[in-house]
């Protein structure tokens, strides 16, 4: 996006020209009289070329490119204390319109790369934001000369990009921010990466990478975000990730990772959002020593067979909002401390499972609840849930249970869709059902209705 700081932000509304100031500190005059070096100013010609050859860039910017450029191309003042001098420089460039206020370069439909990319010493974010939807196009292996300086490299929605990680990133010493996302990149994230230890994010997620996460990302201390979700990543998790004693957010859904959940990420003390759903991961039960990870929100563990009971860890986790324990094999009772203990939670699932027993009455504490999914188990009896609850509520596929009272009956049937039927409790009519709204099956009784309604109209 250009970089503004002085003037009106209807100014915005510009499509692509922008008058801005290199630093957001108001300029000397010495200051205003640099220029963009002849060798810099048409590097960005031929790189805003290469993203879109359909627009004449050089007539339309033919002045300075720092002082009067297009949205997307930000620049800095440099001094050198040494000799006394300064120069400017393009710090920042950023292609793919994704709004109005961040109107960068567009791009056309032949998108692609030029080797000038690698002429900009200063440059610190470089961004791709759907510039590669048609033309297959790779990453070039001249990646690997980008200037150590650059702190961001994102890409987001490019699903014409194909290429390897292979050999592009050892020399981004600097990187901050690493983001691809919605591409064709494959093979494995290399063992380099270890070497990038100012990373703090990590978002690699929906593309098509394989192979085994590297022990060496336990080096990068200052991640806080790790998400490698939606890929082919296989193998064992690496016990280093428990190193990275910053992170914040461990999300490694939809892949095919296989054995135990390291017991090393009980280290990640400052972990608030992990979600391991729909991996491989064996037959070792839900893990204890998540007790021991108080600073959880979201915990999703779906769709791994890890077998075993619903353990009694859930006292020091009462800060968590959503939990995901879907589709695990487990067996037994749900312990009655998850209604007591998880009084904040907004997103239970508990689904297509093996449970029995009955709901704990417990639950009725659970008044903040948004969605509570225990479907296709074997619960039986009275379920008792707080009428204060208004979001979704499923039971289906558990043939023993029913609704105890008229109130808590009166909220499912405001706040479901699609839930289908659920009996009311003490009923001597075997057929006496609730309709959760939405479904769409008849009651025993409809075909009066619709018998009524046709007399009425017809007759």
């Amino acid at each position: 996006m250009a970089y503004i700081s002085m003037i009106p932000h209807l100014t915005l509304l510009l499509l692509f020209i922008t008058t801005f100031s290199y630093s957001e500190t108001p300029l000397s005059d010495d200051e205003t009289l640099l220029l963009l070096s002849p060798n810099e100013q048409e590097s960005a010609y031929r790189v805003l070329e290469s993203v879109n050859s359909d627009i004449n860039w050089r007539s339309i910017f033919p002045d300075d490119l720092c002082n009067s450029g297009p949205h997307g191309l930000v620049c800095d003042y440099f001094f050198d204390e040494d000799s006394n001098n300064g120069s400017v420089h393009i710090t920042e460039l950023s292609f793919g319109y994704v709004s109005e206020y961040s109107s960068n370069p567009p791009c056309s439909f032949n998108s692609t790369f030029s080797p000038s990319l690698t002429n900009f010493s200063q440059l610190k974010k470089l961004f791709f934001y759907k510039c590669f939807n048609d033309e297959e196009i790779s990453i070039p292996g001249y990646f690997s000369n980008l200037t150590s300086t650059l702190q961001e490299l994102v890409f987001i929605e490019n699903p014409s990009l194909f290429g390897t990680l292979n050999g592009k990133l050892s020399t981004l010493t600097s990187l901050r921010r690493l983001v691809i996302t919605g591409t064709q990149i494959s093979g494995k994230i290399p063992d380099e990466i270890g070497g990038l230890l100012e990373l703090e994010q990590i978002t690699i997620s929906r593309n098509k990478l394989t192979g085994e996460v590297p022990g060496s990302v336990g080096k990068l201390k200052k991640l806080k975000v790790v998400d490698l979700s939606y890929n082919g990543f296989q193998g064992v998790l690496p016990e280093s990730i428990g190193n990275i004693t910053n992170l914040v957010k461990l999300d490694i859904g939809f892949n095919q990772f296989n054995g135990r959940i390291p017991e090393s990420l009980v280290g990640l003390q400052k972990l608030e959002f992990m979600d391991l759903s729909w991996n491989q991961f064996g037959n070792y039960g839900v893990p204890l020593f998540l007790s021991e990870m108080k600073s959880l929100r979201e915990l999703y563990l779906n769709g791994n067979k890890l077998g075993g009971q619903i353990p009694e860890i859930w006292e020091n986790l009462d800060g968590i909002l959503g939990l995901g324990l879907s589709g695990l094999g487990l067996v037994g009772k749900i312990p009655s401390s998850m209604g007591k203990c998880l009084k904040n939670i907004s997103f239970l699932s508990l689904d297509n499972n093996i449970l029995e027993g009955s709901v704990p009455e417990e639950f009725e504490l659970l008044e903040s609840i948004h969605e509570l999914n225990l479907e296709n188990n074997k619960l039986s009896g009275r379920v008792k849930l707080s009428g204060k609850i208004q979001g979704r509520i499923k039971l289906r596929g558990n043939n023993g249970l029913c609704v105890d009272s008229e109130e808590v009956t009166s909220s499912y049937v405001k706040s479901n869709k699609g839930s289908g039927f659920i009996k009311l409790c003490n009923k001597p009519d075997r057929n006496a059902y609730v309709l959760l709204s939405g479904s769409s099956l008849l009651s025993p009784y409809s075909h009066v209705f619709v018998f009524l309604v046709y007399f009425v109209f017809y007759y």
